[in-house]
């Protein structure tokens, strides 16, 4: 070995900073030989790092995909990995899990037999396909080829070696193939697959059976999805036996505890730099609630949640006309503003009720919506007026004395523009539920099921929150309005309320 071949293998075993002061100092040739040393460890340092050297920096990297990439490096080094992630969809996982590393992987180990596995066997080939493709398109910079006789999309050999890779459907035989590192990545194909209890029993007796009993002793196994369902092939292996042998790594859309895999603080977007608050608000109003948590916070709920039924708010639901011929005792606009409990809402609860004289209670109106402080105010105000609301409800958590004062001002600026007409302001009662509105939701839902709580025609948004919450969740704006004002006009008696009040503003109810 020549000093210079020497020097640069020594190159390579020292920290950046003492390897860039040589090459400042190194001649043009020994410069330029360098550089070849210093992209060739980019290459192989991991999967991120061979991504962005191939795509000449295109290829994005982000925190959570360095957790992705740890646990190949963690592979690669001879640890054995049972890893279980956990995220959203279009946040990079399977481009980085089934795609950049298996292929750094392989060029690490040349001598391991990879397996990916997906929902379908088209996905799993096109995983293989883009693999195999890109060592015939940068083979030579990585130093391994195809074999000549096997280069099909599903399975593939490295020419001169003992590894390669396959890929199948979820469900597919896999008789007679070992692997040394199995990824399963989506196992599920779509929300209809994750309801039925067939398919959910099918995925499972696959994963026993078949995926399992393929992998090598001392082999590994990836498993990243997105959770669909509280018994999906996820929640099955963490209420497992065998859940203590897993690395868990959970990555909700927006961090909701304060042990965040990434340390992030509670409210912080998992990728800020694609998915901002703004766009995962977007997102959250255009997939609603069940789809939301549990394919964006990896938290999935029933399709009909633990505390309310759908079918309670269906059989007690009324029409306008039907409303119209009761006579109101009470009516109250109840406000849960944005920001007062949860990191992930993002909307400002305005919901309108009322309650007979026979104990009998009505949501009239919902105009909640992504909305400032001044423009909730205006709107629950507005809508007090319309209802002839005796009493505005809102939660006080909400910058302390804030929201009281939004509401006055609110109030103050209807009145000078005329709008106000005369009318007296409301009273304001404020709630104090930072954790009391839990508490008091299964009392009202409750209420349901005794069917005293009449929808007056239908409100989707809030009934599909109610029908979708279970509890241990944060409880999405609507929902807590709802609740709050409910909780008001089931809990006072008529003749308390109607003690002191002689402004008229509850005469000729109706």
């Amino acid at each position: 070995m020549s000093a210079t071949d020497d020097l640069v293998e020594q190159y390579r075993r020292l920290p950046a900073e003492r390897r860039r002061a040589i090459a400042e100092q190194a001649s043009p040739a020994l410069r330029t030989r360098l550089a070849k040393v210093e992209r060739d460890m980019a290459l192989r340092h991991s999967p991120g790092s061979l991504a962005a050297v191939l795509t000449d920096g295109r290829e994005m990297q982000a925190a959570h995909l360095d957790l992705i990439d740890d646990a190949f490096r963690r592979i690669a080094a001879g640890e054995t990995v049972r890893l279980l992630l956990t995220m959203p969809p279009r946040h990079g996982k399977s481009r980085r899990a089934a795609r950049w590393a298996p292929l750094w992987y392989l060029l690490q180990r040349p001598d391991h037999r990879v397996m990916i596995a997906s929902y379908s066997s088209d996905l799993a080939d096109d995983h293989g396909r883009w693999i195999r493709d890109a060592i015939t398109e940068w083979g030579e910079q990585l130093g391994i080829t195809l074999h000549p006789g096997s280069k099909a999309a599903h399975r593939f050999d490295i020419a001169g070696r003992e590894g390669g890779l396959f890929a199948a459907g979820v469900g597919g035989g896999l008789t007679g193939k070992g692997a040394n590192l199995a990824i399963v990545d989506d196992p599920i194909k779509d929300d209809a697959e994750a309801q039925s209890p067939t398919q959910r029993r099918k995925l499972w007796e696959w994963w026993q059976a078949v995926l399992l009993t393929r992998v090598e002793p001392g082999g590994s196994v990836i498993v990243i999805q997105t959770r669909w369902h509280e018994d999906d092939l996820a929640g099955r292996i963490l209420a497992g036996e065998t859940a203590d042998d897993w690395t868990i790594i959970d990555l909700p859309a927006i961090a909701d505890s304060p042990d965040d895999a990434l340390g992030r603080k509670v409210g912080q977007p998992l990728w800020p730099a694609r998915y901002g608050h703004k766009a995962l608000a977007g997102i959250r109003r255009a997939v609603g609630e069940r789809v939301w948590w549990s394919l964006f916070m990896q938290k999935p709920r029933p399709v009909e949640g633990g505390v309310w039924q759908r079918a309670w708010i269906d059989r007690a639901r009324v029409t306008p006309v039907e409303f119209a011929g009761a006579e109101m005792a009470r009516v109250v606009v109840a406000v849960d503003p944005s920001g007062g409990d949860s990191a992930v809402n993002d909307e400002t609860g305005i919901i309108g009720l009322a309650s007979d004289y026979h104990e009998q209670l009505y949501v009239v109106a919902d105009e909640s919506g992504t909305l400032g402080a001044n423009d909730w105010g205006l709107t629950a105000c507005r809508l007090a007026l319309s209802l002839r609301a005796d009493a505005i409800v809102v939660e006080a958590n909400y910058g302390g004395n804030m929201a009281k004062q939004v509401l006055t001002q609110a109030w103050d600026q209807l009145a000078r523009d005329g709008e106000a007409r005369g009318q007296l302001m409301p009273m304001i009662v404020e709630v104090n539920a930072k954790v009391g509105k839990r508490l008091r939701a299964e009392p009202v839902a409750q209420l349901y099921e005794q069917g005293r709580v009449h929808h007056v025609g239908h409100y989707p948004e809030l009934e599909g929150q109610m029908a979708t919450w279970v509890p241990g969740m944060d409880s999405p704006d609507r929902m807590d309005a709802a609740v709050h004002g409910l909780t008001e006009l089931a809990g006072a008696g008529l003749d308390a309320l109607s003690q002191g009040m002689d402004d008229g503003r509850l005469r000729g109810r109706r």
